[in-house]
Parts: C-alpha cells; sequence; structure tokens
C-alpha cells in the first residue's frame, strides 16, 4: 500500500501548509487486510462487500481504536474508485478558522498569506473517496456547509463564489451516538439522515475474542518484517490471557502489546512475562495454566440454587482476592469494579484476612 501524509502545498496537491496534521491521501493501494473469521467481522465483510460498488454514502460507527479508517479503506479498495485518491480527513483538527480552506480550497489573495490558490481535500479527491473522521466533532457552523456540499456536490473555494462540482464518495466515521446528539441539539438532523445511508459497525475487540489470535500474530508478523527478523509466536498462555483481557483500546491497544512484547521479549515465544505490565497483573496463572483475567462463576447458573444476594457476592469477592493473591486492586479489575467499592465490599464481608 502506498501510502503518504502529504502537504498541501500547490494546486495540483491539496491545500495549504497549515493541513499537514490534517489529512492523509493515499494514492491507488491494494486492499487492505482485514483479519478475523469471528461472526461479528464476517457480517461486516458481507455488508462492504455487498455496497462496495454501490457507492453510496456510509457512516461507520464503533469505538476508539476498532479500526474504523481500515473499514472506509477496505470499502473504497472495492469499489470502481479504487484507482483514484483516498483522502483520510481527521475532523477533530479542523479548525473554524481555516476549515473552509482546508476542506474546499481557497483562491489567490483570499486572505492574508493566501500567495496561490489550493484544492482543498474535496477536489483533491475527486474521482475517489473522502474519508471524514469523527465527524461528531464538528461544529454546527461547519456542519451547515458540509451539509450544503453533499447535498449540491459541489464546492465553493474560499475567495470564490463560482462552485466547483466534485465527484467523490463520502465516508464518515465516529464513536459517537450521532441520534444522542440529534437529540441534545449538538448534531443537525438533516445532515445526520444524509450520511447514515447505509451503517457500518466496527465491532470491539472483546466481542471477537476468537480473532485476538490471528490478529496478535499479523501483528507480529508485520513488526519482524519492519525489523528484518523471524517472527515470534504466541505461548497458549499468552493467547489464554489475552482472550481473557477486555481491550478497552481495542485492536489499537492489542498492536501496541505486541510492539511492547517484541521490543522486550528475549526468546522467539512470546510468554506472560513480555505483556504490558496491566496484563501480566490481570493475568496470573492457575497451575493448569488457564487464565485468571476474569473470576469464575461457578455455582452461580441455572441449576444452582438461589443463594441471597450478600452471599452471592461475597463468594466473588473472597474468590477473586485469593486469584489475585491478596492484591486488591488485581481484585478489583478482575471483578470490574472501582477498587473503593471493592475496599468496601472488604469491609462488608469481614474479609480483610485475604489482603496481602
Amino acid at each position: 500500500m502506498a501510502s503518504a501524509n502529504l502537504g498541501l502545498k500547490s494546486e495540483s496537491d491539496v491545500g495549504n501548509d497549515a493541513s499537514k496534521s490534517t489529512g492523509s491521501v493515499d494514492l491507488p493501494f491494494d486492499a487492505p487486510t482485514m483479519v478475523g473469521e469471528s461472526g461479528p467481522m464476517l457480517k461486516l465483510k458481507s455488508m462492504i462487500q455487498a455496497i462496495g460498488s454501490r457507492d453510496c454514502t456510509a457512516l461507520v460507527h464503533g469505538e476508539t481504536g476498532s479500526g474504523k479508517e481500515l473499514i472506509a479503506r477496505q470499502l473504497h479498495a472495492v469499489s470502481p474508485r479504487a484507482k483514484k485518491p483516498f483522502i483520510a480527513v481527521d475532523c477533530t483538527t479542523l479548525r473554524d478558522t481555516l476549515f473552509e480552506s482546508q476542506l474546499f480550497g481557497h483562491e489567490k489573495g483570499a486572505f492574508t498569506g493566501a500567495d496561490k490558490a489550493t484544492l482543498g481535500f474535496f477536489r483533491a479527491a475527486d474521482g475517489g473517496t473522502i474519508f471524514l473522521d469523527e465527524i461528531g466533532e464538528l461544529e454546527l457552523p461547519v456542519q451547515a456547509k458540509l451539509l450544503r456540499v453533499v447535498q449540491e456536490r459541489a464546492v465553493t473555494p474560499l475567495g470564490s463564489i463560482k462552485p466547483v462540482p466534485i465527484n467523490v464518495r463520502l465516508i464518515c466515521a465516529t464513536h459517537r451516538e450521532l441520534k444522542d446528539m440529534v437529540k441534545a441539539n449538538k448534531f443537525r438532523e438533516d445532515l445526520f439522515f444524509r450520511l447514515n445511508v447505509v451503517k457500518l459497525i466496527a465491532p470491539p475487540l472483546r466481542e471477537r475474542r476468537d480473532d485476538i489470535p490471528d490478529l496478535a500474530q499479523y501483528f507480529l508478523d508485520d513488526l519482524a518484517a519492519m525489523y528484518e527478523e523471524e517472527p515470534k509466536k504466541l505461548a497458549p498462555d499468552v493467547i489464554n490471557a489475552m482472550k481473557a483481557y477486555h481491550w478497552p483500546g481495542n485492536v489499537r491497544e492489542l498492536a501496541n502489546a505486541m510492539e511492547h512484547a517484541v521490543a522486550l521479549a528475549p526468546a522467539k515465544t512470546l510468554s506472560l512475562d513480555d505483556l504490558p505490565e496491566h496484563l501480566r497483573e490481570l493475568t496470573v496463572t492457575d497451575a493448569d495454566g488457564e487464565a485468571k483475567g476474569s473470576v469464575d462463576t461457578a455455582g452461580l447458573g441455572e441449576n444452582d440454587p438461589v443463594v441471597p444476594l450478600d452471599e452471592a457476592e461475597k463468594t466473588l469477592v473472597a474468590k477473586a482476592l485469593r486469584l489475585a493473591d491478596g492484591n486488591q486492586s488485581r481484585a478489583a479489575r478482575m471483578l470490574q469494579v472501582e477498587r473503593r467499592r471493592l475496599y468496601r465490599m472488604v469491609d462488608r464481608f469481614n474479609l480483610g484476612h485475604l489482603i496481602k
């Protein structure tokens, strides 16, 4: 994949130097790799194939680090526009004073310092795809101007009165619930309906745990190619540990964890000791090698007798403390509660003897 962060230089490029940190331009490239054969991923891949050639506007929703831009790139790669530019724009970096110039371009002399005309991202993407990441961060005045572009399929460069037709596919992404933002008057309803033609969900990593081994090995292979060395492998207890973890940072956090492990691992096979500290703390192992990343709810199944809630809580807290070797911070993470709440439960159930 040929990828570059291009500064906005001239009429033949994109815009001006102020947008270097805002957008990136990818020239024609091979389809990006989407790793995973879990149910959520198979559903996502099927939707991408179904709408890839339809040229409709798409809205990608997902948590931070879940791979929203990769989905947009895949949509572009399987579309008739694949040989044209793919331009990614980070909406969090669009400044009110410059966003029109960055998105729509400007004429020479449009403002102080505008010594030459620039295209802007939309015109630079002509024939291809423009990806607006974190669309929910745009201020309402910016949303109004974007709506007009979407409706008219034309942009008016700053300093000009003549609209310029554009031929682009628009893909947007957000980690926010835009419906809730509409209700709170923080996002335009008319723009929401224009963008939400097809909605794609980037599943969080905790909902596709079966993909974790393949994803981790993919990152290890990629790192090995970068460092020109043999790819490292994953020990079974490392796989168990990673599948037990909840991954709040999603795929991005997993990639960082593998980079951390490769930097420190002396052996060809990664061990638990090579993982980042927060993963090591959460994944102390039993003698049989199974990960203790979560507390077993044995005795609380459908066929077990119902017990008073306090008794069930006491049993789980005690078990978590034993599994964590008396470490309250680790036990709190296993139970997915705040430490202060765990401290109160330890006092209430008189479990201080289990603390080390």
